[in-house]
């Protein structure tokens, strides 16, 4: 077999700290670990959010032109330095991050050099249309033309979950479809982090029952759902306490419109670990995620989980487990599942419980692992052909 030497192309690899840089650079941090040579190429940022994994080539970016998702930028393709750099690592395999300009350059420098290409579903782009219309729509046709051709004429594609693989093929988008989850840090995000000390800083009492949302503030996410829910039950229950972790663009307008949670701004490592365990519910309505990872941190650190039933996170909560599903946007549905939680305290221990037991089916290893023998696959019927 080939030796396995990976090139991996992203949008975003570390300009913005979310969900997919932190997925993507944990990869490249156990790849480099495991001995395993790889390259990242992607858009230059005169202000990374963090300091990244591995050697980072730069490539030719836009910004993204969306109100309020102006520090996202779309890759526009392969530039003569990341073509010199890309022959000289010579890599047995791309994977590519985003079907945008890079990863189209991404794929057809492959094909041409028959060299594999896979990719993974990061971003359930399409969902995004009702919060950005006048902006989204025009592409939206094209984009998913393009999005059908791109996952039909890879080698494989990676997706979260079984859900958000059914939900793509409902759209026309199909191809060789593999689930590569995410996983957690298990020793970070613990029930243990839970700190009294630190819930009475932010004004709650011992007995609030405190629920937490916890994301980058951005409408997408249903942060309104969120917030009428938690408002509705703190008109019959005052010790229901809202604490809404996370910064964005609808920060400010969210907190003029809910004046009683708790913003505690971004936060992370410990700081964010002790946030989770320090509340006694989740709840997230977003109905845009691929997977889910806030859910999953919440369970972690030993929450009930309250989520949309929709794809991504409803691939992690049990239906009446270790949480409750809610119809997406249903406001009332998601009042009274809530309310079902705080006035069972019975319930919400058994379900913190059943929680933590669920995530410790993602530990990043195993995850990881996988994804390197589907690698090796790729490649070994590669050479066959």
């Amino acid at each position: 077999m080939k030796e396995l030497r990976v090139a991996i192309f992203a949008g975003n690899y570390n300009h913005i700290r979310d969900g997919v840089s932190l997925t993507l650079n944990r990869l490249v941090a156990f790849l480099e670990e495991r001995g395993i040579p790889v390259l990242v190429v992607g858009p230059d940022s005169k202000k990374p959010a963090f300091k990244h994994n591995g050697e980072l080539v730069h490539t030719p970016s836009i910004p993204m032109l969306v109100p309020g998702r102006g520090e996202y930028k779309i890759a526009t393709g392969l530039n003569r330095n990341a073509r010199k750099r890309l022959k000289e690592f010579n890599p047995t395999i791309l994977h590519t991050a985003t079907p945008d300009g890079l990863g189209i350059a991404a794929f057809k420098w492959g094909r041409k050099n028959r060299i594999p290409v896979v990719t993974s579903y990061h971003t359930h782009f399409l969902s995004y249309v009702k919060y950005y219309a006048l902006y989204l729509m025009p592409v939206m046709y094209p984009s998913k033309l393009i999005f059908q051709w791109f996952y039909k004429n890879v080698d494989e594609v990676y997706v979260p979950t079984q859900s958000m693989i059914d939900e793509l093929g409902e759209v026309g988008i199909k191809g060789n479809m593999k689930i590569w989850a995410r996983g957690i840090d298990l020793n970070l995000f613990h029930p243990s982090k839970r700190d009294l000390e630190w819930r009475r800083s932010k004004g709650f009492a011992d007995n609030d029952i405190v629920v937490s949302f916890v994301s980058r503030l951005v409408w997408e996410k249903d942060l309104k759902t969120y917030m009428k829910s938690v408002s509705n039950l703190q008109k019959v229950n005052p010790k229901v306490r809202a604490l809404i972790v996370g910064d964005g663009p609808a920060r400010p307008e969210a907190e003029a419109m809910f004046p009683h949670g708790h913003f505690t701004g971004f936060a992370t490592g410990e700081d964010l670990a002790r946030a989770y365990a320090s509340s006694d519910i989740f709840l997230f309505p977003s109905h845009t995620e691929t997977f889910g990872n806030v859910t999953l941190e919440a369970m972690a650190s030993g929450l009930p989980c309250i989520v949309a039933d929709a794809i991504g996170s409803k691939s992690l909560v049990e239906n009446g487990v270790n949480g409750f599903w809610a119809e997406k946007e249903n406001e009332k549905e998601f009042t009274e599942k809530l309310e079902k939680i705080v006035s069972d305290e019975s319930l919400r221990k058994s379900m913190a419980e059943e929680s933590r037991k669920l995530a410790l089916n993602y530990r990043w290893e195993d995850i990881n692992s996988g994804l390197v023998e589907n690698y090796k696959e790729v490649i070994d019927r590669a050479g066959t052909n």
